[in-house]
């Protein structure tokens, strides 16, 4: 019993129970089959109606409720919104099982929008209840188990639809199962005092006991009660806004993370387009009714060679600062040309191809991108810098959404939507290799350990109770 009570009071408690949830809530098999399960028999809808009508309410829900959602989290102490995630993506299967027509389905997208948005309090929870020493195995654990789930889902729906072992509803069912044991795990998560914004703290006897002890509710006030050691420092709504705003602009002033975070926003935004509608591609290149898809399997490997190159851009001596911005001009070119051949192939294997070269080189490069806005900035600022890179790739993806694909603007066909995809990421690719250019042959690089703006900028009133230096 001892040995027990000991172990949830260690940081392997939250990260464990974090990695279940993690898990079961992205093992999704039906993920790579939604087309065809809306456009076949099940739900009866055209093609036209889930591309035009349907799928564009998920970025317009996403957008709405982005900012709400990323204050609310660190405001309720990540937990709350944890378990909601849970329930509301619960609510968005449920939909999808039992609903029918397009209004349905586009409440079900809006649903799934607010999961999505919820996102951000996976890896904020994290950072709230363990150690900063232990960040780096934390954050593995939690992301190689999100992976996992998404390659698991991946490859069983591949397996259960090319076998018929299931039919659509029954894998929808098995769903709600693997959903509720997400749910149970988000439950049994201990809940905690700090936040990065709004709840903070100061111990006298610094973070943790010095066994990996982590500051969990009960914890706090147990250790109040026996020596008054904790000092919390609670900040009200308007105090909070307005250091945000101030770590913003002091943030971007540094024309490195300016140029890291611009293609973030601008490569996330091509990308979530490209993801949400490549079924589409797919299903009209081939259709679904006389051809075995093999979505489930494409998505499996396109996430193992995603997950694989960026595990291996650990091991890489290149100098990022310098030569960054060619890389991501030059890769981001053959994104684009990727794009280019799974429109124009009219092979369904062709496509397939593309869309894992395509996925795997977002992964690399977002992976450098993270890295290199991290390496200079403290754990507050780099989920502000985070939450902005989002917000602006929505409203990218949202304006791109409503006068492309949206019905009520030009809701132009999938072909010519990739070929606008194509020529996106072309765009890009341009305007970074010729600044990469211009940097490399006119300007002497920044260094890592000197930035911009050194660290002393940020220096405020509650400077001591920031985590400085956090790499990713």
């Amino acid at each position: 019993m001892e040995t027990l009570k000991h172990w949830t009071r260690d940081w392997k408690y939250p990260t464990t129970l974090l990695c279940i949830y993690g898990f079961f809530s992205t093992v999704k098999p039906l993920e790579p089959f939604l087309i065809p399960f809306l456009t076949g028999p099940d739900k009866n809808l055209t093609i036209e109606q889930v591309t035009n009508q349907i799928f564009p309410v998920w970025t317009y829900s996403y957008l709405a409720v982005l900012v709400p959602v990323f204050l609310l989290t660190d405001w309720l102490r990540y937990k709350p919104v944890v378990v909601f995630q849970c329930l509301v993506l619960f609510s968005t299967t449920a939909m999808l099982l039992w609903c029918n027509g397009v209004l349905e389905m586009q409440a079900m997208q809006f649903t799934y929008g607010v999961v999505t948005s919820c996102d951000v309090a996976y890896f904020t929870y994290l950072y709230s209840v363990v150690e900063l020493k232990h960040y780096l195995k934390a954050t593995s654990y939690c992301r190689t188990a999100q992976l996992l789930g998404y390659t698991v889902g991946s490859v069983l729906g591949q397996i259960l639809v090319s076998f018929e072992l299931m039919s659509y509803d029954n894998i929808l069912v098995f769903t709600l199962v693997l959903t509720g044991i997400a749910l149970i795990g988000s439950i049994l998560l201990p809940m905690p005092k700090t936040s990065m914004f709004f709840h903070q703290m100061r111990s006298a006897r610094g973070e943790t006991d010095g066994e990996g002890h982590v500051g969990t509710e009960e914890d706090i006030q147990s250790d109040g009660q026996k020596g008054g050691q904790v000092e919390k420092k609670e900040r009200g709504c308007c105090d909070v806004l307005l250091r945000l705003w101030r770590d913003f602009l002091q943030c971007f002033s540094s024309r490195t993370l300016l140029v890291w975070s611009a293609w973030w926003a601008l490569a996330t935004c091509g990308y979530n387009q490209t993801v949400n509608y490549v079924q589409s591609l797919w299903d009209y290149v081939e259709p679904s009714s006389n051809f075995t898809v093999y979505n489930g399997g494409v998505e499996a490997l396109s996430n193992l060679f995603g997950a694989a190159a960026a595990y291996g851009i650990g091991f890489s001596s290149a100098d990022w600062s310098r030569w960054g911005e060619v890389a991501l001009g030059a890769l981001s070119a053959l994104e684009g040309g990727a794009l280019f051949a799974m429109v124009f192939s009219a092979n369904i294997w062709v496509c397939y191809c593309g869309y894992i070269i395509f996925k795997s080189l977002y992964m690399l490069l977002i992976t450098i991108a993270m890295f290199q806005i991290a390496a200079g900035l403290n754990m507050e600022r780099y989920a502000l810098v985070f939450g902005a890179n989002t917000f602006c790739a929505l409203v990218l993806q949202t304006i791109i959404t409503s006068v492309v694909v949206d019905s009520g603007g030009l809701g132009v066909d999938i072909v010519t939507q990739f070929t606008v995809y194509g020529t996106y990421f072309s765009i890009i690719a341009l305007i970074f290799f010729l600044s990469g250019l211009y940097t490399t042959m006119c300007r002497k690089p920044e260094t890592e350990t000197q930035r911009e703006y050194p660290e002393e900028m940020f220096k405020a009133e509650d400077d001591a109770q920031i985590i400085i230096g956090t790499k990713f």
